[in-house]
This record gives structure tokens, sequence and C-alpha cells, in this order.
């Protein structure tokens, strides 16, 4: 029976990071909603178009469009033992949705690690991130400066900071997504599969928390 785990957790808590270590652990492929959005965009596929006419007029891309998309990259056979998902579900409708899908694939939701940390630690995270121009090389003030104050280890070229990571940007999508999410943690929980999971230790203690969580 495949395995599918979702991923919760507000902007700068890490999620990514721990997607990344967690598909490796487990060999199992990190699908994000917005990588998918982008592969279909790129590709031009007609799927892609759908969406592109959507998110060009600044309009969300309906559910059942989203469902699509992410149904046509779980019948790819790298995921026939199931898949961590980050970024979707969003909604207890779009949660609905997903559960009907996967019941097609012989599968459901095993785990949801809602990652968690205080607000004060998320605005350090994203406030003192800095973004290579070159290539998108992420730094940070304190917790991975770059040699050169502005300048990319990696590439020489300038460093910036994307707008999603200044100050007042921070502050308004930690509250939109506490806002948006906490039904969505009701939901899972609700369902026995919610494991709240302490962001704020060291990433290989929140990667144990995550793997001790599943085999229960």
């Amino acid at each position: 029976m495949p395995t599918y785990i979702v991923l919760l957790g507000p902007p700068g808590v890490g999620k990514g990071t721990q997607a990344g270590i967690l598909a490796k652990r487990l060999n199992l492929p990190h699908i994000s909603s917005g990588d998918i959005f982008r592969e279909n965009i790129k590709k031009d596929t007609e799927l892609g178009k759908l969406a592109q006419s959507y998110m060009s007029k600044g309009e969300l891309v309906p559910d059942d469009l989203t469902i699509a998309m992410i149904r046509e990259r779980f019948s790819r056979p790298d995921c026939e033992r199931g898949a961590i998902l980050d970024g979707f579900p969003r909604t207890p409708a779009q949660a609905d949705n997903l559960e009907n899908m996967l019941s097609g694939f012989g599968g459901k939701v095993n785990l949801v690690p809602f990652i968690t940390a205080p607000s004060e630690v998320l605005m350090e995270r994203l406030v003192g991130r800095w973004t290579c121009r070159a290539k998108g090389h992420i730094f940070h003030e304190r917790f991975n400066p770059p040699k050169a104050p502005g300048v990319c280890d990696i590439e020489g070229s300038p460093l910036f900071q994307r707008d999603d990571d200044k100050a007042e940007t921070v502050i308004h999508r930690i509250a939109v997504y506490q806002e948006q999410t906490m039904p969505l943690v009701q939901y899972y929980q609700n369902r026995g599969v919610l494991a709240e999971i302490n962001g704020y230790a060291p990433i290989e203690d929140v990667t144990s928390q995550m793997v001790s969580a599943l085999k229960k």
C-alpha cells in the first residue's frame, strides 16, 4: 500500500528542507504544488495552459484543475510507493478532493506532520534571507552568511531580498497562513493522522520526530 504524507507548516518553518530529507530517507518523491504548476506551464501542456489563463489574471487556479495536475503527477512510476505533498491541500475542500483521488491509487493520507515554530523565529528565518540574482542560491544573515556581504559565494553575483522575505510581507504571509490553515489542521486531527512537530528543534531532530510519527 502506498504511503502519502502531507506536510503542513507556516512560511519559514523548514518544510522544503524537511521534505527533501524525508524524500531521500523514505525513497518517495517530494511533490510541490508550485513545482507542478511551473512544470505544466513550462511544458505548455493543456493543463498548464488552463492554469496560466487563471494565474495571468491574478486568479486562483480552480481545485479541479490543481487535482488534475496532481493526479497526472501521481500516475508516474516514481509515485508507485507514494509521495510527500507540500503546498496542497490548503483547505478542507481540497483535502476531500485529495482523499477521493488517492483512493483511486489504492491509498490515503497516512501522516500529516504539522511543523510549528514561534512567530518570532519564523520572522528571523525569513527576514534574514538573501537570494543570488544569477542562480537563486539562498544565504542568510545569521545562519548562512555569504563570505563577502551582498555577494553570492558561488556565482559572485549580487544578492537581493525577495519581496516575499521583507518584514511587512512576512508578517502578512504568516497571518494569512495561520488563518487559512487552522481548519485543515482540525480536519486532519479529526482523522487521527496529524502529528505536531517542533520545528524549532535542530534539523535532524525535526526529521526524527516525523519518522517516529510515521512508524506509529
